[in-house]
């Protein structure tokens, strides 16, 4: 079997208490956690000395406030990691490949959110009522496409499924990740258990499964925040909850198992398909290579 290159395995030579207490999965998970509290903790006390709070920021300044506790703690924590803990080459984020697979990434999400979008006009659930060319779109873009594309996917995909995955296999990973990242969504508005189940198998496996094919976070980036900018800035669907304000002034009409109801259209039936099909190119793609990773026992 072909397994995927992983981009860390602990060291032969460690003395066994630092094999199970800094090098294995579950220290690695803790100490990014406890390093992205840590960091985000000591952001949002220097922005409130900075005067930069909910009750004083202007709307810019609030989406540069949250810009920054999306994006620098996992930022931070997930350099440390890389640089001190595993010390390697974060070849996930290697530069050179940013054109290739951020490309791919942004032009993925906005074709499959698209052609979501293009299912419900069809099935007359989705409607445009007009054009408002003063849409707000600078804080979404920093918000919903910067941070949340390039801040969960730190979290999610480079840290959560990257360590299980070389840990416990590609399959455990690919169920973890997608718990949890569907479990992150349950507290949005308009969220139900059903709108963070689409999201844990539309996004989570789907995410996890381009990680696995792509060894790119590039492309993990790409694909989240092309999803939310067209779902949100483009199309005037409210993401994950999250009031949008659009390009295209628009309402959904049907049963919120179609629509997506408040929640968005990332939790209709017509989303879970269209990411549930490209999933299964993705499954399709590792299984021909032969790179997913075993458990443990049977490497």
């Amino acid at each position: 079997m072909q397994t995927a290159p992983l981009a860390f395995a602990t060291p032969p030579d460690v003395p066994s208490w630092q094999r199970w207490l800094v090098f294995s999965a579950v220290a690695r998970v803790v100490f990014f956690a406890a390093m992205l509290f840590a960091a985000g903790f000591m952001i949002h006390v220097v922005l409130g000395l900075a005067g930069w709070t909910p009750k004083t920021a202007s709307p810019i300044q609030l989406a540069l406030v949250t810009l920054s506790l999306q994006l620098l703690p996992a930022l931070i924590a997930y350099l440390v990691l890389v640089k001190l803990i595993e010390r390697r080459r974060m070849r996930e984020c290697a530069l050179a490949t940013l054109p290739a697979f951020g490309g791919g990434g942004l032009s993925t999400g906005t074709i499959l959110f698209s052609i979501v979008v293009g299912v419900l006009w069809l099935l007359g659930v989705y409607h445009v009522v007009g054009i408002n060319p003063n849409v707000n779109w600078l804080p979404q873009l920093l918000v919903a496409g910067i941070g949340a594309g390039i801040g969960e996917e730190i979290v999610m995909r480079g840290v959560l499924f990257r360590i299980v995955e070389e840990g416990c296999g590609t399959w455990i990973a690919v169920a973890v990740s997608a718990l949890f990242f569907g479990g992150a969504h349950i507290l949005n508005p308009g969220a139900t258990l059903w709108s963070s189940a689409a999201i844990a198998i539309e996004a989570g496996v789907m995410l996890a499964l381009l990680y696995h094919v792509t060894r790119s976070l590039w492309a993990c980036m790409g694909l989240h925040a092309s999803w939310n900018i067209m779902q949100g800035t483009v199309y005037g669907i409210p993401v994950s909850g999250g009031a949008a304000d659009g390009w295209l002034v628009s309402y959904r009409t049907g049963p919120a198992w179609l629509s997506g109801g408040a929640f968005g259209a990332e939790a209709s039936v017509v989303a879970l398909l269209v990411c549930s099909l490209f999933t299964a190119v993705l499954v399709t793609v590792a299984l021909r290579r032969g790179s997913i990773v075993p458990v443990p026992r049977q490497r």
